[in-house]
């Protein structure tokens, strides 16, 4: 591909299932040239340090399945394989999409280190887990963001999507091994969370934007994986679909209203925004007048 191309790119992480594939799919579907990064490149890849269902079976989900998914709408996809704990990796895949494309006009760091020891309970908590997932969560999108942000301000502007979480700014509904999140999670996404401040306050005046956001309860299989069957947070704090999300983070990156809609609140629940934009139906808890909570995964 030339430079001189005008249709936009997005780069998504974590692109092999759940948000990342239906968010690839949104923005192919809506005219954007899409790049897509993730581990698993083919169905049944095994990996280390790998989030499993509860009976030991791998995800469904894989960088193939998300390009294939892409191309039936019409869109053109460029994939690449990117492990969130080698910085290499990240280089690489940063390096191909930008010779690929020659720019990126939205990254989307949606990919999260998937292991089962970032919700461990604190006296199970070993200074190695918490590593990685700080390494995962929060150094490698900020190596990636490091190193985009300087060709988005030499092709004049650029904006950056943060995937963080609710469980970066509340206490745990629960402990972790009983449906909440743990301290190595929680405080891997509230590092994530502070990320778009700064290039808004530092590159705004030249063309970058970015926002945090958070998309509450998704029913993906990876929450499964990670919260057991998740029926309590689903029943109490409700849940969205992947391609809901997508919508939300669509409108989020396209909108005129969208920077409106943003000022002012921090990080920006993706829920609350689906069910206003008409992607995802009401809801209300169990037992809770009114809209639906901003904790949750």
């Amino acid at each position: 591909m030339n430079d001189t191309q005008t249709t936009p790119v997005v780069l998504i992480t974590g692109a092999s299932r759940g948000i990342g594939a239906a968010t690839a799919v949104a923005f192919g579907r809506a005219g954007w040239r899409v790049a897509i990064t993730a581990r698993t490149q083919v169905e049944g890849q095994q990996l280390g340090h790998q989030l499993r269902r509860p009976d030991g079976g791998l995800l469904a989900g894989s960088l193939a399945t998300t390009a294939q998914a892409v191309r039936d709408v019409g869109a053109e996809v460029f994939t690449h394989a990117m492990d969130l704990m080698d910085g290499a990796s990240l280089d690489a895949a940063l390096d191909a999409v930008l010779a690929h494309y020659g720019r990126v006009d939205l990254l989307i760091n949606n990919a999260v280190y998937q292991d089962r020891e970032m919700n461990a309970l604190l006296l199970e908590l070993e200074d190695d887990m918490l590593e990685r997932t700080l390494q995962g969560n929060v150094l490698a999108p900020f190596r990636l963001t490091r190193r985009l942000l300087p060709h988005m301000l030499a092709q004049g502007g650029g904006q950056v999507i943060n995937v963080c979480s609710g469980a970066g700014q509340y206490d745990p509904p629960l402990p972790a091994d009983q449906g909440g999140w743990g301290f190595a999670y929680g405080a891997s996404k509230a590092g994530l969370i502070r990320l778009a401040g700064c290039i808004n306050r530092e590159l705004g005046k030249q063309g970058l934007h970015a926002f945090s956001v958070n998309p509450g309860v998704v029913s993906t299989e990876a929450v499964t994986a990670t919260l057991g069957d998740g029926g309590m947070l689903a029943q109490r704090y409700g849940a969205v679909t992947p391609e809901a999300i997508a919508q939300a983070l669509l409108w989020l990156a396209t909108s005129a209203d969208a920077r409106a809609w943003a000022r002012g609140k921090g990080m920006l629940d993706l829920q609350t925004l689906a069910r206003e934009q008409g992607f995802a139906p009401a809801f209300v808890p169990a037992g809770v007048s009114g809209s639906s909570s901003k904790q949750g995964m």
